[in-house]
């Protein structure tokens, strides 16, 4: 759901720029909370994950496909406040190497894509939490629900911008009731990936799942006809535990989902572009203004080779926002260690 230049004004893409701004802002506070030592690289290591799962467009219907937003998938592992950061950092890079969405729309797609996704599969994951019995499977089918729900919020975020600030005559009915229609099997896909990449983390590393944390009802039996609270087993400190094997297994099923199976991803418009073409508002777009990048449409300019283009490019992608993403959560875990210490 990339935003190109054009689709929304200017001064509507202005006022989302300052929304988006002031998102990272309260998310660059937050994250000071949620991150934690060992827990800091892990956030760089699921925006590169995002970055590699959104190159993986999935058919929804006859001829349209979509791909992962990230933005409950994010809130989940990491926490919401460090969760748009990482979305931000993904559609920055996207932006500005890979000429995918605008540079002039990119508040507009940090705030549809990474902030409402947040907040909206956030919000309904903690309030279904809270109601269902504390255990894993309730965290999965949260998961499922919040994830699914993040998509077509997502398309009605898009439309309400478009509403104010659309560069053509579509009638805004036309536009939401098709968003949100074909985002609503988008976000099917969505929630299958989702509640599959939370599901395998939960299944090993349980500690590592930040909206899982205090979630595990003491084990019961039943003695004199009354429930009692088992003691819990001695495990392994969490802070002594090692994210290495984590952190390598997810880097590594990265780069192949980025370097190998991107390849195979569909080649169908995905919902917006397919919206936009159906309803006639893509007459609005503009050329991106990095459309001569060397890395541009996920193609390693000079490369003939398709294969070889895609993949080095993909490589290329997730091994840049790992680095990014890590340096720029460790530098806020830095500075919350340093404020730390200055009020001791």
């Amino acid at each position: 759901m990339h935003v190109p230049d054009g689709f929304i004004n200017a001064p509507v893409s202005a006022a989302a720029g300052l929304v988006a701004a002031g998102a990272v802002a309260v998310g660059l506070r937050g994250a000071r909370q949620e991150l934690q030592e060992r827990t800091a690289p892990l956030a760089g290591l699921v925006a590169a994950f995002i970055f590699a799962v959104q190159m993986l467009n999935f058919p929804v219907a006859a001829g349209t496909s979509g791909h992962l937003l990230g933005g409950a998938l994010a809130a989940i592992l990491v926490g919401p406040h460090t969760g748009v950061l990482c979305l931000a950092v993904v559609l920055l890079m996207q932006g500005v190497l890979f000429a995918d969405g605008g540079l002039t729309a990119l508040g507009v797609n940090i705030t549809v894509m990474g902030t409402v996704t947040v907040l909206v599969a956030y919000g309904i994951f903690r309030g279904l939490v809270r109601v269902l019995p504390r255990t894993r499977r309730s965290v999965t089918a949260a998961t499922f629900v919040a994830s699914l729900m993040s998509v077509p919020a997502s398309a009605a975020g898009f439309t309400a911008l478009y509403a104010v600030g659309g560069t053509t005559d579509v009638p805004v009915g036309k536009v939401l009731t098709a968003m949100v229609g074909v985002h609503t099997l988008i976000g099917v896909g969505e929630a299958l990936i989702t509640t599959a990449t939370v599901g395998a983390v939960l299944a090993v590393r349980p500690d590592l799942v930040y909206g899982a944390r205090g979630l595990t009802a003491p084990l019961k039996l039943r003695v004199g006809g009354e429930l009692v609270d088992v003691a819990p087993a001695p495990v392994e400190p969490v802070a002594a535990r090692s994210t290495g094997k984590v952190w390598i297994t997810g880097l590594a099923a990265s780069l192949v989902l980025a370097g190998f199976v991107s390849f195979y991803a569909s080649a169908s418009p995905d919902g917006l572009e397919k919206v936009a073409a159906d309803q006639g508002f893509d007459k609005g777009a503009e050329e991106h203004a990095a459309a001569g990048s060397p890395l541009a449409d996920y193609g390693v300019s000079g490369l003939t080779d398709a294969r070889l283009s895609g993949g080095l490019a993909g490589t290329i992608g997730v091994a840049g926002t790992v680095l990014v993403g890590t340096g720029v959560f460790r530098a806020v875990r830095r500075r919350r260690d340093d404020r730390t210490r200055e009020t001791v």
